[in-house]
């Protein structure tokens, strides 16, 4: 629960006071400004992103997943909007509404980020264990919720405001951190497999996720300078936009898992990574086939081509083509596969005839299948752009 978002100066005018004088929900007045227009729009997007990613069949666990994180951040959000709106200031007692998950959020991106890599992946028991710190936040919100005003009073005094809140936020942001550190090296290993099983990993790299982690992980840092400012400095924000920014973050998830591509259709080979610790022999002679087979029998035209496919050209199994690709061409497949591709592209600009054919139906002819991933790999291998290289053609030709 995000109790850094209330105001808890040390003054009797902005500390939270608990009163008995409580208006009724009914009779409510609610401030609209800036700030509550902001996080009622994200409340909403966000409950309206959980019930879309839900009944998903494209990733389904992933989607999920992802739909109990929004509910999560969603319900987390309330605190805020009902502080800014002035619903706290109004009615004290709704202060402790069973609305405060946030020890799920680190969990639940976890288990996300796993089970879209990992389509395999099925939720058992023993996952269970990451969520014994939100069940005992949770039953404790729940079981505050039927007390009586008194009793609320008493327990904010005196437990929440000293201990219990500072367990909760520090709590939260060092589970957020350590959970958001792990899922961003599960897709850097993921990406690492892909570029040895697949030639073409534009819409299945995850670099969207990836960037939202990270960003998230700097959200976190600054997490940490709040902790800083409130335990040392004893300074407490009237109002900070890592809220905001967390919901907005929440939502942009929501669109990555929306529109991404299904990803239960991927398979690794074992030998999918290059094992450094082990001495690989290299065989000449299965090299060459290789080689043949990929230049000269032109493997690299299939846009489809993995490894699985590929070894099977070879009549060789998957673990000895990937170790020496890895090894003897010191090259990741996807990396050998799309080399050839640039090769040939640059070949054919050089004879073909340019005012028929365009650079985009080139680079499909010689087995690049999207116009993004074209670009980004031709540049990674000349140092310059399709556009950049065919300019340069045309004044050599001229």
């Amino acid at each position: 629960m995000n109790r850094y978002m209330i105001q808890m100066k040390r003054s009797k005018k902005n500390i939270l006071i608990f009163n008995n004088d409580l208006s009724p929900f009914l009779y409510m007045k609610i401030e609209f400004n800036i700030d509550v227009i902001t996080i009622s729009t994200i409340i909403i997007l966000g409950l309206f992103a959980a019930i879309v990613l839900y009944p998903k069949k494209v990733n389904r666990l992933p989607n999920k997943i992802l739909s109990f994180l929004l509910l999560a951040v969603s319900l987390w959000l309330m605190d805020a909007f009902m502080r800014v709106s002035g619903i706290y200031q109004q009615n004290p007692d709704a202060y402790f509404n069973p609305i405060y998950y946030s020890f799920a959020f680190g969990p639940l991106i976890y288990l996300y980020v796993y089970s879209l890599v990992n389509s395999s992946f099925q939720i058992k028991r023993i996952h269970l264990l990451h969520f014994i710190p939100v069940i005992i936040q949770a039953g404790l919100y729940v079981f505050l919720n039927f007390q009586n005003y008194s009793y609320k009073r008493w327990y904010w005094l005196e437990i929440h405001e000293p201990l219990t809140y500072r367990i909760e936020f520090d709590g939260t942001f060092i589970s957020l951190a350590i959970y958001t550190f792990f899922s961003i090296l599960l897709i850097l290993r993921f990406q690492r497999r892909i570029k040895d099983n697949y030639s073409d990993i534009e819409k299945i790299r995850l670099n969207w996720l990836k960037i939202i982690l990270i960003i998230l992980l700097f959200l976190c840092a600054q997490w940490f300078v709040e902790v800083i400012m409130r335990d040392f400095y004893q300074n407490y924000y009237d109002f900070n936009y890592t809220t905001v920014i967390l919901g907005i973050l929440s939502l942009i998830l929501a669109y990555g898992g929306i529109t991404q591509i299904n990803m239960g259709g991927l398979s690794f080979e074992e030998s999918g990574e290059i094992k450094t610790y082990s001495k690989i022999e290299i065989d000449e002679s299965l090299l060459e086939k290789i080689q043949n087979e990929m230049i000269n029998n032109r493997a690299f035209l299939d846009p489809t081509l993995t490894l699985k496919s590929f070894a099977n050209k070879c009549k060789t199994p998957s673990r000895k083509i990937s170790e020496h690709i890895n090894h003897g061409i010191k090259k990741s497949f996807h990396d050998y596969v799309n080399e050839c591709r640039v090769k040939e592209t640059q070949a054919q600009l050089k004879t073909a005839d340019l005012n028929t054919f365009t650079l985009q139906s080139i680079a499909f002819e010689c087995g690049f299948n999207s116009k993004a991933s074209f670009n980004r790999i031709f540049k990674s291998n000349t140092g310059k752009t399709p556009s950049e290289y065919l300019k340069m053609i045309r004044k050599e030709i001229n």
